[in-house]
């Protein structure tokens, strides 16, 4: 076995109630990850993979759950306008593209404010012909929050 894998045992539920529900044995892989000093426990059916693949598929679907987890943090898909896996990348990558546009010139202007505040500021502005400079310096993020409100009194002024 690869030194990370602790073990890889087959083991088959007996319970009367475990067995009718899942008659079929599994495999049970102890992992240990040098990075981070954790010891991971893996159940799976798969019998014709390795353990370390296993364990290096678990590791990449953490980081694909991170990558979702980051994506509903920071991007604002609010819907996809496409059901294809295509129509999804596309909408996946112009978020990502834009987020990091955003962030190039929240970083290249030296603004202090958060990359989510820029975006907004951005966002309310696409129409308005201002420099960007002016726009960020005149701008109060608070009057953007309730700009961002129909009810606002001024907001066709």
């Amino acid at each position: 076995m690869p030194k990370n894998i602790l073990s890889d045992v087959e083991v088959k539920l007996i319970g009367y109630t475990s067995e009718k529900k899942y008659p079929e044995s599994f495999r049970v892989i102890c992992f240990y990850d040098e990075e981070n000093d954790r010891e991971f426990t893996f159940l799976t059916n798969a019998k014709h993979i390795s353990a370390l693949d296993i364990a290096n598929l678990y590791k990449k679907r953490w980081l694909v759950e991170l990558f979702f987890k980051w994506l509903k943090q920071h991007l604002k898909i609010k819907r996809f306008w496409g059901t294809t896996e295509n129509a999804v990348r596309i909408q996946i990558n112009v978020a990502i593209i834009t987020y990091c546009l955003v962030a190039i010139v929240q970083h290249d202007m030296q603004l202090n404010r958060s990359t989510y505040e820029v975006l907004q500021i951005i966002s309310i502005s696409l129409m308005d012909k201002t420099p960007l400079q002016d726009l960020f310096n005149k701008t109060n993020f608070n009057d953007v929050k309730e700009q961002l409100n129909p009810f606002f009194p001024g907001w066709f002024d």
